[in-house]
């Protein structure tokens, strides 16, 4: 019934760009708080960007500068705009629903930052 379908993730060269989109179906964006996070090879999941209900965004400080979280209300999705891109931003990012009694979690996109 739910559902985040995450998608965007490839591969590009440092200093790139690339879009990460979060299509959900089953809830409505904008009633939850929602977040990229990324994993790496070898490391724990985490937190990347929050956007709010109330469109309030928030970005760890690696991010800051580089990475925009925003919601498409009309299409119900999520999107993060990644400028700047580092190897080191290399990851399987996912993209995920909160609320009070609720987690939802995208299958994950890859995204590779290689010369």
């Amino acid at each position: 019934q739910v559902q985040l379908v995450d998608s965007g993730g490839g591969l590009v060269q440092p200093g790139g760009s690339l879009r990460l989109s979060c299509a959900a179906t089953g809830i409505i964006v904008s009633r939850y708080i929602m977040g990229w996070y990324r994993q790496a090879p070898g490391k724990q999941r985490e937190l990347v960007a929050t956007i709010t209900t109330g469109g309030t965004t928030n970005y760890v400080d690696f991010v800051k500068g580089r990475f925009t979280i925003s919601r498409d209300n009309a299409k119900n999705t999520v999107l993060l705009q990644m400028s700047s891109l580092k190897p080191e931003d290399t990851a399987v990012y996912y993209c995920n629903a909160r609320n009070l009694f609720s987690n939802y979690w995208g299958q994950g996109t890859q995204v590779t930052i290689s010369s």
